[in-house]
């Protein structure tokens, strides 16, 4: 098993900036992606960055591109997600999750997950 635990979030204005951070602990991934998701209320979980565990490779949602930047700490098994220009539609409660094997887009792909933190925009 791999537990996550998120840090980070909270409330920011329009155009401010929020990092959050996902530690893991437990069974060590060798490969895989970690991520993150994002759910807004009556919406759906979506993808916001994934990165991959060895490889490095980064993917991002259209929206969050040249904003948002993800980043690791192999070292001590983190990972960030460094969030700037933040817009109100950015409000949601942010996930981290972790998955071996493939990239997916699909939430219901990704085996593992954390409790969420809330991030909140104000305009």
């Amino acid at each position: 098993q791999v537990q996550l635990v998120e840090s980070g979030g909270g409330l920011v204005q329009a155009g401010g900036s929020l990092r959050l951070g996902c530690a893991a602990s437990g069974r060590t991934l060798s490969s895989g992606y970690m991520g993150w998701f994002r759910q807004a209320p009556g919406k759906e979980r979506e993808l916001v960055a994934a990165m991959g565990y060895s490889s490095g490779s980064t993917h991002y949602a259209d929206s969050v591109k040249g904003r948002f930047t993800i980043s690791r700490d192999n070292a001590k098994n983190t990972v960030h997600l460094q969030m700037n220009s933040l817009k109100p539609e950015d409000t949601a409660v942010y996930y981290c999750a972790a998955k071996s094997g493939t990239f997916y887009y699909t939430p219901t792909r990704y085996d593992y997950w954390g409790q969420g933190t809330q991030v909140t925009v104000s305009s």
